[in-house]
């Protein structure tokens, strides 16, 4: 990216030279000196105290350029572990990740369903230590665990104003509760803005300045990253595209409003809509005496392996959902400037490949910024997982790399470390 130097901030310099060394993947301590404006003695003093916690590790060095070759730097990825959880009606998802961010193991199991707030708790923390204990990881290292869902989040109550699925968890303190049950310190954000941290984290997104994830699991949100921060609003609630208005006169949505994207084209609107289709319906699957409970993501599934397939009604439905959630991606790209839009969630997992063609197709011609540039629309290369990683990765941020005004970051790493580099010797 040309022009003014775009920067993140960090409430440490301890916080900003870890972070450089995660995004680089590997640099020396001159290019640290480069990317962050310290001097010589506070980088060799932050680099030591990151080797004596174990953070860092000096791995190789750089091709000569005249003079002694650079001892290069990483992170010691196997140092310090987290733990993300993804509850959702249909399932949660569970995953360990190392330190660079890096999926060490990963568990599904069934969704919180009808069960009530406490029991699902319970499951939740024999199922975090299970995932830990199969994987052989001492407990120590394990820094926290970070839990997302779907809905409006509260500081103090979790879920509030909660989807029709999932209204038993409402002012429960889901956090608090699993804390408890778990014996780890606990974050709590949605699943949405998890999800935006994830693709930053793990570079998905990268550096870019103004970035966001459109996610799609039984409902329709977005997370934003702006200048590497993840910006979550006055209340933590930021990025409801899900709620924006495609339809003034369109259906009520749960959350009030009629003509509601997620209303007008979320799964559960293209499941039924399928539904209605008699001869579609018997097609995939979604009508018949033996069915089980009904399921959104199951049924949303079902139709979409049939639009995959090249079924034309089915084709037809996913494409008109399509539609319309491109027009509110393209509102989001509009209010935000954006550089970046990451398709992720479980739906988009599923279907990504009927949707993306169609976003980047409305992106690229209507968004109001393109004779400027363009917004690079592309699929998540973890949808299904996304909010498990992003919430693993808040834990990771919170604790290692908290951000703060203050210390700032410089996106070009590549201008920092100028010299090529080498693999380690054997």
């Amino acid at each position: 990216m040309t022009g003014q130097a775009r920067t993140t901030l960090h409430a440490s310099s301890k916080a900003a030279v870890l972070d450089v060394i995660r995004a680089a993947g590997t640099i020396s301590r001159v290019g640290l000196i480069n990317a962050t404006g310290f001097t010589g003695a506070t980088i060799s003093t932050v680099v030591r105290r990151l080797i004596d916690e174990g953070l860092v590790l000096e791995t190789g060095r750089a091709e000569s350029t005249g003079g002694k070759r650079r001892v290069l730097l990483q992170l010691d990825h196997a140092s310090r572990y987290a733990i993300g959880v993804h509850l959702d009606h249909a399932g949660i998802t569970y995953v360990l990740t190392n330190l660079g961010g890096a999926v060490v193991a990963r568990i599904t199991r069934p969704g919180a369903g009808a069960e009530e707030p406490p029991e699902v708790v319970a499951r939740m923390a024999a199922e975090v230590h299970a995932l830990v204990d199969r994987v052989g990881v001492d407990r120590e290292r394990v820094l926290g665990v970070g839990l997302v869902s779907p809905g409006p989040q509260s500081a103090t109550t979790g879920m509030t104003h909660t989807p029709p699925s999932m209204r038993q968890w409402e002012d429960f303190p889901l956090d608090r509760a699993l804390a408890e049950a778990v014996g780890l310190p606990v974050l709590l954000d949605n699943d949405a803005t998890a999800a935006a941290l994830g693709e930053h984290w793990s570079g998905g997104i990268g550096g870019t300045a103004t970035s966001a994830a459109l996610y799609m699991g039984t409902g329709i949100g977005a997370g934003l990253v702006i200048g590497g921060i993840t910006y979550r609003g006055t209340s933590g609630n930021a990025g409801e595209i899900g709620h924006i208005c495609v339809d003034a006169l369109g259906p009520e949505c749960w959350c009030g409003a009629r003509g509601c994207v997620e209303a007008m084209a979320g799964p559960a609107a293209v499941v039924a809509t399928a539904r209605a289709d008699q001869v579609l319906a018997r097609m995939v699957g979604l009508t018949g005496a033996k069915r089980s409970r009904p399921s959104v993501a199951a049924d949303f599934a079902a139709v979409s392996r049939a639009a995959r397939r090249g079924e034309p009604q089915a084709l037809a439905i996913l494409d008109r959902s399509a539609r319309y959630i491109a027009v509110a991606a393209r509102t989001l790209a509009n209010l935000m400037d954006l550089d970046v839009l990451v398709l992720t969630g479980p739906s988009f997992a599923i279907a990504g490949s009927i949707y993306l063609p169609v976003v980047k197709e409305e992106l690229d011609r209507a968004f109001f910024a393109r004779a400027t540039h363009e917004v690079d629309v592309r699929l998540s290369r973890s949808a299904a997982t996304a909010p498990a990683i992003g919430a693993a990765a808040m834990v990771l941020q919170s604790e290692l790399v908290p951000l703060h005004e203050g210390m700032r970051l410089p996106e070009n790493l590549a201008a920092a470390e100028p010299a090529f580099i080498t693999p380690p010797s054997a």
